[in-house]
């Protein structure tokens, strides 16, 4: 995509998500196990420059990568919100071809079934999930 500001031409394109969490490689461990990514960078002690550690993980069909970056100040989201409480901010929406294998899945990677599951979702169809630092995410059957 080709960005035109003030007759400047820059290109820019979205590289990936970036997810704040307590633990880095807990998450990366997570989502490598869910999603079959591997890591493909990550900073070390002498090169962090922020925050207690980022991962990057790559998908190996090309795309938008996946990364965290673990924060001493990391507050876990409340699911469903709640008032005065950290409210989650984004979540993703993963396609699956059998919800109950998936879940089945997600679990043994180290998520949790959320507890609380939207009334005017099917359950058939979509789950509410937890990573392992409190994210909610959704299974959704094809």
């Amino acid at each position: 995509m080709l960005a035109n500001t003030e007759g400047s031409r820059a290109v820019v394109r979205w590289a990936g998500v970036c997810i704040d969490c307590a633990d880095a490689e807990e998450m990366a461990e997570f989502y490598g196990r869910l999603i079959g990514w591997e890591v493909s960078a990550r900073d070390a002690s002498d090169t962090r420059r922020g925050g207690a550690g980022w991962i990057g993980m790559s998908d190996p069909a090309g795309g938008v990568g996946l990364s965290f970056q673990a924060e001493d100040w990391y507050e876990p989201p409340v699911w469903p919100e709640e008032p005065s409480a950290q409210a989650k901010m984004l979540h993703f929406e993963m396609q699956v071809d059998d919800l109950e294998a998936a879940i089945v899945h997600a679990v043994a990677a180290g998520g949790t079934i959320a507890p609380h599951q939207p009334e005017d979702r099917a359950q058939d169809r979509v789950r509410v999930m937890l990573d392992p630092a409190g994210h909610p995410f959704c299974l959704c059957q094809e």
